[in-house]
């Protein structure tokens, strides 16, 4: 195990206040070991490693310039966060930084009074600063107020929507634009393009260095208005930037490793103007750490890691992962059709797309962190007939429902959604909990939805997908690995609304949606020594759902249980609707749906959160017996 860091000025420094106590020349050196310190937490507990590593020296001068938190900070996605936690009375606690009862992996309005506002998905930063900023203004108040927003952010709609509101209402805003070229992937589109050639232009470059010049000789008093005079030169030069035109007043690019840059700079902001203002900060992701900054992802997220060389800690894996499955079985398909497409929102390398573009450059489409976009541009693709599989996370694609509605079941266009990070995650906590797919698709209209038992079956529903040209269809898939079962070289076509019977029995049936139907064997086999012979049925589709195999287990069993990893009005509604239309609840059965719990859940282990929802084979043996009335204990003595 390596040594904790030396940090003896980090170790003065409790609050910001205690920063706001040191002389200025002090901050490069409380920088490194902020960055130390960071290294070393996250090599112990994982997590977002190269966005932190960033933004030290950002992180730095905002804390000691601005009188947080009366002063407010919005961290945009907020995995850049964790120097702001190590700086506002967290570190004696940042080493439980995404383990159950730890510290939250984003930013969090009920961890600290340092997080006024709680982000874990991007581009909502602008848009919560300038109500906080509007508030301010109806209350009387003189706080300031900073959002935080990397480029990558500004890919998505809102933050633009945002920018735009801010120009039009003229309340005392300051954006900082984190510009490191890269969000979690590459960076994509024109404004990627923009930034850079903004950062770089020879005339812009020149009238920067004209500014600091006369401000060298003239002293900062001059120092705004100078700034204030390059801007409209460059203006008059180069036409003038987006941001002007958007009614902010535009400062930069300046050098976000660079304290003595930053800090005059934050100041001057801080002391001066009455509108919105955009600064333009340059910096680079996984900065000062050799191996992030060799990575190509820059060590956007980690597992616990050697600090020395690196090295990452592997779990030890006996089956693929669900997104390596859902991707090459797409690869498989697009094989034979070459009317298959992929759409990703900015996460290759999450849905496993980085694979399939790889394999086919020319038909893989990454629209940035813009899922509306996203999912309406697969609608356009399905409209030319081609095959869109649109590939999203499950909280992910909540940020796309009015274009999953509107432009995609309204028009019953066949674009294919397969849902990663379906149900729990882990680490990643409530903001990532993919709860909520199932029952706001399910209750769409000629919408298909499907949920994969294991890895063979996910297999099986993308060739289904692909074959299936009647409207959209989905499938869900947990994040982590298969439970190892066989899989065949290529799925199989599976009939729309069909289920399967796992394992016959005759006194109590378990209807599984989903993964958790390993936990319902085993439930079964529990159950079975108890003397209560149980049926294990996989659903597979939510929509349509498979009424003769509902309609058989009901007629033919005491109880009826059914299992699935998602919230309140999913999978279960559907039955229960069904049961009631057909009489059968007033049969004698008994039926009882297990679900997710009514709460967002926070980070942990998941075998410890399947537990607690009592969605492990313990709990559904425990949800059986209470049904019959019977304890536990006593079937088992």
């Amino acid at each position: 195990m390596n040594p904790r860091p030396d940090t003896p000025l980090l170790d003065k420094v409790s609050v910001p206040a205690d920063l706001r106590g040191l002389p200025e020349t002090a901050l490069p050196q409380l920088a490194a070991e902020l960055r130390t310190e960071m290294i070393d937490a996250v090599s112990q507990t994982g997590g977002h490693l190269g966005a932190g590593l960033g933004v030290v020296e950002l992180t730095v001068a905002l804390h000691y310039v601005f009188n947080t938190p009366q002063d407010r900070i919005i961290w945009d996605v907020g995995h850049q966060a964790y120097p702001h936690k190590i700086l506002s009375g967290r570190r004696d606690r940042i080493r439980t930084l995404r383990q159950e009862g730890g510290l939250s992996g984003f930013t969090k309005r009920d961890e600290s009074d340092y997080d006024p506002f709680g982000a874990a998905h991007s581009s909502t930063s602008i848009s919560a600063g300038l109500g906080m900023a509007v508030a301010r203004d109806l209350s009387g108040g003189k706080n300031n107020v900073i959002a935080v927003i990397g480029d990558g952010a500004l890919s998505a709609g809102m933050a633009y929507e945002a920018l735009n509101n801010a120009g039009a209402l003229g309340s005392r805003l300051i954006v900082i634009l984190n510009d490191n070229e890269m969000s979690i992937a590459p960076p994509v589109g024109a404004m990627s393009a923009y930034l850079a050639r903004l950062a770089s232009g020879r005339t812009y470059q020149g009238f920067r260095e004209l500014g600091k010049k006369l401000t060298g000789y003239l002293g900062e008093r001059a120092d705004r208005a100078i700034t204030r005079a390059v801007e409209h030169a460059r203006g008059y030069v180069t036409g003038g930037t987006l941001f002007e035109e958007m009614g902010f007043f535009h400062i930069g690019p300046i050098d976000g490793h660079n304290l003595e840059h930053l800090v005059p700079v934050l100041k001057n902001v801080r002391d001066h103007g009455t509108g919105p203002v955009l600064i333009h900060v340059v910096t680079q992701k996984g900065k000062g750490y050799a191996p992030a900054e060799a990575a190509a992802d820059k060590y956007h997220g980690v597992n616990r890691f050697d600090v020395i060389t690196g090295a990452q800690a592997k779990a030890p894996a006996n089956a693929p992962s669900y997104t390596k499955v859902f991707a090459e079985s797409l690869i498989q398909e697009a094989r034979e059709d070459e009317r298959i497409v992929a759409v990703t929102a900015a996460m290759p390398g999450g849905t496993g797309l980085d694979l399939f573009g790889e394999a086919f450059p020319s038909r893989t489409f990454d629209v940035g962190i813009a899922e509306q976009h996203g999912v309406t541009f697969a609608a356009g693709l399905a409209t030319e007939g081609y095959k869109p599989f649109a590939a999203i996370y499950s909280t992910f694609l909540q940020r796309a429902y009015d274009q999953v509605v509107h432009d995609v079941a309204i028009q019953k266009l066949p674009v294919r959604f397969p849902i990663d990070r379906a149900g729990y995650v882990g680490a990643d906590g409530a903001t990532h909990c993919g709860a909520f797919d199932t029952t706001f698709l399910a209750s769409l209209p000629g919408f298909v939805v499907m949920a994969a038992a294991d890895e063979a079956e996910l297999r099986h529903m993308v060739r289904t997908a692909a074959g299936y040209d009647e409207g959209p269809i989905s499938f869900r898939y947990p994040r982590g690995n298969g439970v190892g079962v066989e899989m065949p070289e290529r799925g199989s076509m599976l009939e729309i609304g069909k289920g399967r019977i796992v394992k016959e029995g005759t006194r109590v049936a378990l209807l599984s949606f989903g993964t958790r139907l390993a936990d319902c064997l085993l439930a079964a086999e529990e159950l079975g020594a108890a003397g209560l012979s149980t049926t294990v049925a996989d659903a597979r589709f939510a929509k349509p759902l498979d009424q003769d195999l509902v309609r058989r287990l009901a007629r033919s069993h005491d109880v009826l249980v059914t299992v699935e990893e998602g919230a309140i009005g999913g999978f279960a509604s559907h039955v229960l609707h069904f049961l009631a239309h057909e009489g059968l609840l007033e049969s004698g059965l008994k039926v009882r749906p297990l679900v997710l719990p009514d709460e967002f859940t926070d980070h942990g282990k998941p075998e410890k959160m399947y537990a607690a929802a009592g969605l492990d084979a313990a709990g559904i043996v425990q949800a059986v017996f209470a049904t019959l009335g019977r304890s536990v204990g006593a079937q088992r003595a």
